[in-house]
């Protein structure tokens, strides 16, 4: 009788034993099936890494924990994320010089100021930075603006005379 008792809690330590190890060989096996999913999406890669952890159990999942992806695809696609942002936020933005507050290309003055940030070209109406003296998108010089400012000359008072005898000027 002591021989069946002890014949029983063998095979059930066995059996108890086995399951525990199928258990976490299965367990290995669609771990490695989750992680390689979420760090790559190769579906040549997936099936590899969980039959080599399936096929080597722990020597296999050491292998895959070498030669894994080291960061998932969620982490990659934050860390572009931050990327971007970060080079947005280097990227040289316009600023008026008036008052320093951003603008946009498209405006022609200022809202905050009203400082002249850019001029419409005088044969297409596209918008020229102020010292462009010929527009790029028609090759039409600039010179009607240079041309109105040397005619509008602000009148000179007429010379005054020196009239001889008094000794005023007149």
């Amino acid at each position: 009788m002591l021989e069946e008792t002890v014949s029983g809690f063998l095979l059930f330590l066995a059996s108890a034993l086995g399951a525990a190890l199928t258990a976490l060989w299965a367990g290995m096996a669609i771990w490695t099936w989750r992680d390689i999913r979420a760090r790559s999406r190769d579906g040549l890669a997936h099936v590899t890494a969980t039959a080599l952890v399936a096929l080597l159990n722990v020597i296999g999942l050491l292998v895959y924990l070498m030669l894994r992806p080291r960061e998932t695809l969620a982490e990659a696609y934050e860390r572009s994320l931050e990327e971007e942002a970060l080079l947005q936020g280097i990227e040289e933005k316009p600023m008026c010089p008036g008052c320093g507050r951003p603008t946009q290309t498209a405006w022609q003055v200022c809202p905050y100021c009203h400082t002249r940030l850019r001029k419409p070209c005088i044969q297409c109406q596209q918008l020229l930075e102020l010292s462009w003296t010929l527009c790029p998108y028609c090759a039409t010089v600039q010179a009607a603006d240079a041309a109105p400012r040397a005619r509008r000359r602000t009148p000179q008072p007429a010379p005054l005379e020196y009239v001889e005898g008094d000794g005023e000027i007149a």
